[in-house]
């Protein structure tokens, strides 16, 4: 007889842009110099990227 396991529930971030909860396997994540942040898709990260670089003009 098989043993039940209980399942266990993917621990989630919030995309760092849309604040869409993600798994954390399933997360884009960037280092910055300080911090790590979460995406939840390539266009996040794009997004992400272009407001950091108008942040650095």
């Amino acid at each position: 007889m098989k043993e039940n396991k209980p399942q266990v529930e993917d621990e989630k971030v919030e995309c760092s842009v849309c604040l869409k909860e993600v798994p954390v396997s399933e997360a884009v994540n960037e280092e910055a110099t300080d911090y790590v942040v979460h995406f939840c898709g390539l266009d996040c990260y794009e997004k992400w990227k272009q407001q950091s670089e108008n942040k650095s003009e």
